[in-house]
């Protein structure tokens, strides 16, 4: 029943946000369906709540920008947002040109130049908002087993589901493809599962603190990929680097021109850039169809009662259907980033084969004395 109960609530929630998501892009009975998609999952520096008739609610954000000439200035986006084209000392947020949305420094000749520009944007607020209940959710789950002995029953309800996830995630995903090292790679790697997972959910949110498009920014996406290439190559045993250099393969093709060490490192780079561009565009691009399942309603508003109607239902039911799917797509993403992540830092362990040998005795003489 309580259940029934949240995926209620949840549907109501999502049906009472369809008409903001295209609320200020209806002109004349016209709708821009390009233009709702791309601008609710662009980065803005307002976050907007709601409208009501020709009121709309957002939360104002702090510009917080460098002038090679003037200096630092803070304020608050509302001085540029109220009216198209206005400056506020000496910047405004262009409309139109390689800078659109940003904002830029009106020079004295008129020319307009990108400020070096640190504002708290939707993004970044959705972000701090999110590593807050990462934060959050962690400690609590840790101050609970803190208080436990051994003799404590075992965790049920919101603990039970954590520990479920952790145990998955280190031991299905983690230990399984770094092998006896993996405590080492834990906590980055299961900090990255959540971290995704709970971005990509919060995402799904129709209403405030939710909705920011997080993981479907790719200079997030680029930083999670950043940190598993320093974990991979800088903490990679000799034998992986030898085998990137030095491969062994017939001695033509890696010398006098080095065939096979080329493609090896150019292989370092792909890694990372495929897990970037695979959690962006996915992330991206269910957010995208969602939105544009939305639009059908207001697109199909001016062709009649009968259309509209039937084309709203559908609309309706196939953006809920969106929802669950990318439910599923979140866990998903996180589960696979984690993955490849643990597969690249796993290869980069490798070791040579009187150190393999060795510690494949060790696990068997181990297993033996449990077994024993």
């Amino acid at each position: 029943m309580k259940i029934n109960k949240y995926i209620s609530t949840l549907i109501l929630c999502l049906i009472m946000a369809l008409p903001m998501k295209a609320s200020g892009h209806q002109e004349a009975g016209k709708v821009d369906a390009k233009e709702i998609v791309f601008h609710h999952v662009q980065d803005a520096y307002e976050w907007h709540i709601t409208s009501w008739g020709d009121k709309h609610f957002s939360i104002s954000l702090p510009v917080i920008v460098y002038s090679s000439e003037t200096g630092w200035h803070c304020f608050s986006s509302s001085h540029l947002l109220h009216s198209e084209g206005e400056t506020y000392e000496g910047f405004k947020i262009a409309t139109e040109g390689n800078y659109e949305g940003k904002v830029v420094e009106i020079k004295a000749n008129g020319e307009e130049v990108r400020p070096f520009d640190i504002s708290i944007t939707k993004t970044v607020l959705s972000l701090f908002i999110n590593c807050l209940v990462v934060i959050g959710v962690i400690l609590y789950t840790a101050r609970w087993y803190k208080k436990q002995t051994p003799e404590s029953p075992a965790p049920k309800g919101f603990i039970g589901f954590m520990e479920m996830f952790i145990m998955m995630v280190e031991e299905d995903v983690i230990k399984s493809c770094i092998g006896k090292d993996y405590k080492k790679y834990s906590p980055y790697l299961l900090t990255a599962f959540f971290f995704i997972f709970v971005n990509n959910v919060m995402g799904l949110i129709p209403v405030f603190p939710g909705g920011g498009n997080v993981t479907g920014n790719i200079a997030i996406t680029l930083v999670l990929a950043l940190c598993t290439f320093v974990a991979v190559n800088v903490f990679g045993t000799k034998e992986y680097w030898k085998e990137i250099l030095w491969p062994e393969v017939p001695t033509f093709l890696k010398c006098p021109i080095p065939l096979m060490p080329a493609i090896e490192l150019f292989g370092i780079f792909t890694k990372p850039f495929a897990l970037m561009i695979r959690l962006f565009a996915n992330i991206f691009a269910g957010h995208s169809i969602i939105l544009a399942l939305t639009s059908i309603i207001f697109v199909t508003a001016s062709m009649g009662a009968a259309i509209s109607t039937s084309m709203s239902i559908v609309s309706v039911l196939f953006s809920i259907f969106m929802n669950c799917v990318e439910v599923l797509v979140a866990f998903i993403q996180a589960y696979v980033f984690t993955m490849l992540s643990s597969v690249f830092i796993g290869m980069s362990r490798v070791e040579g084969h009187h150190a393999s040998s060795s510690c494949h005795s060790d696990d068997r003489r181990e297993d033996e004395s449990v077994r024993h």
